[in-house]
């Protein structure tokens, strides 16, 4: 055994942290884009068009709301970091103990200690897999509700405004944006902002 097994585990852990889900969309959304551009095409023979578009990130991230999930989220993370921690501490503290006492052991004993030790590891793997889906899991279930009023409100904006249909201008990190050039009179947040009760930040709406 070797004590360095915990610490090419943290590194492996951090870099798959650094993949960004949603860079893996890039050719979905261009396909998106296209199917609704046909479909847009289409219906401009038979009805005049009125299109808008906000950012759904922008607004979220303005609303009240969003300061107290992102609180139960930080919560809810550092008591899972906790936990590993634990975890990690436990199995550094016996493979250290291992190390210095070896030479000394029995086969048996031996065998023994490093089942103990490949034991514990294959726990900590499984928790840390289980915690990566527990936060995303606990995310979804605050987001939930946010996401569903602001959609409830651009519904609203766009059946009082005759807007056929509303655009999310925004791209998260490393995905392909839908909409690459748009006028800012089709911005529609500062609407969704006052549908929800928010006062439109004085930068204006993204």
């Amino acid at each position: 055994m070797k004590s360095n097994l915990l610490e090419d585990r943290k590194v492996q852990r951090a870099k798959r942290f650094r993949v960004n889900r949603d860079a893996m969309y890039p050719a979905l959304q261009v396909l998106i884009a296209f199917i609704l551009i046909f479909n847009l095409t289409a219906n401009a023979q038979t009805k005049t068009l009125k299109i808008g578009y906000t950012n759904i990130e922008y607004i979220l991230n303005v609303l009240p709301e969003s300061k107290q999930v992102n609180s139960e989220l930080i919560t809810y993370k550092a008591q899972l970091d906790k936990q590993y921690q634990a975890k990690a501490k436990e199995f550094m503290e016996k493979n250290a103990a291992y190390e210095r006492g070896a030479a000394t052991m029995t086969e048996v004993i031996r065998a023994d200690k490093e089942k103990e030790l490949i034991n514990l590891q294959d726990e900590i793997r499984e928790f840390e897999r289980n915690a990566e889906q527990s936060l995303i899991k606990k995310q979804g279930s605050l987001m939930s509700p946010l996401l569903e009023k602001v959609q409830n409100a651009i519904d609203q904006v766009a059946e009082e405004n005759g807007y056929t249909y509303i655009f999310n201008s925004d791209a998260n990190f490393g995905s392909v944006p839908i909409l690459l050039h748009f006028p800012k009179t089709g911005n529609i947040s500062d609407l969704v902002f006052k549908k929800l009760g928010v006062t439109p930040p004085a930068s204006g709406g993204k």
